[in-house]
C-alpha cells in the first residue's frame, strides 16, 4: 500500500459534510466545491484530473451515451469515476451542451473525492457518518458539569452515553446545555 493508510480514508470518512450538502428532489448533493476545499484542508497535496479522449474531448461517446471520467489523486492513490452525461433529473442527456459535460465532471469529481472517504455516506443513503464515543475523560467531566442537577439526571446521561445518543458530534452542546442550566438555577436561587 502507498502513502495512503486506513487512518487516512477513516480521517476523510469521519468528517461531517452534511452542512455542505444539498438536497435537490429525493436526493443529496455535496457540491464539488465544498467537497474539494475539504479535501484540500485536510489533504493539500490531493489533485485531479479529467481524462480526454482521443480526440481531446472530456468526454467519452459510446452506444450507451455520453460519459466523463475524473480522477482524484490521494496521497499518492488515485482513483477514478466514470460518469454519465445526465439532466437534473438524473436521466441521460442525448446530444450534451458544454454546461451538461460540465456539470457532469463537477459530479463526477465529488463522487471521486467521496471514494477517498469524503461524504462517501451521502452516496450510501446514510445521513451522518457513524459518531465516534466519548473519551473517558469527556465522560468525567460531562457527569460532573451534570452532578448538581442531581442523580437521576446524570443516570440519564449515562443511558444516553451508552445508547451514543450523546457522542464526539453533540458532546459540546451538551457541556453548553448543562451549563446553562446551571447558570439558570443560580439565577433562580437569587
Amino acid at each position: 500500500m502507498n502513502k495512503t493508510t486506513q487512518s487516512t480514508f477513516m480521517k476523510l470518512y469521519k468528517q461531517d459534510v452534511s452542512k455542505y450538502s444539498e438536497k435537490k428532489g429525493q436526493f443529496t448533493y455535496l457540491s464539488w466545491a465544498h467537497a474539494w476545499s475539504l479535501l484540500k484542508k485536510t489533504c493539500p497535496d490531493a489533485r485531479y484530473g479529467v481524462t480526454k479522449a482521443e480526440d481531446g474531448s472530456p468526454f467519452f461517446v459510446t452506444q450507451c451515451g455520453f460519459f466523463v471520467d475524473v480522477w482524484v489523486e490521494v496521497d499518492g492513490v488515485s482513483l477514478s469515476q466514470i460518469h454519465p452525461v445526465l439532466d437534473n433529473r438524473n436521466q441521460p442527456i442525448e446530444k450534451p451542451n458544454a454546461f451538461h459535460i460540465n456539470t457532469s465532471i463537477q459530479r463526477a469529481l465529488a463522487k471521486t473525492i467521496a471514494l477517498h472517504g469524503l461524504g462517501l455516506y451521502i452516496f450510501a443513503g446514510e445521513d451522518l457518518p457513524e459518531p465516534d464515543a466519548l473519551t473517558p475523560k469527556e465522560e468525567e467531566d460531562l457527569y460532573k458539569a451534570a452532578k448538581p442537577q442531581g442523580v437521576k439526571f446524570v443516570n440519564d446521561l449515562k443511558a444516553k452515553v451508552r445508547s451514543m445518543d450523546i457522542n464526539a458530534y453533540n458532546y459540546e452542546a451538551c457541556i453548553e446545555k448543562i451549563n446553562n442550566m446551571k447558570s439558570n438555577t443560580n439565577k433562580e436561587k437569587k
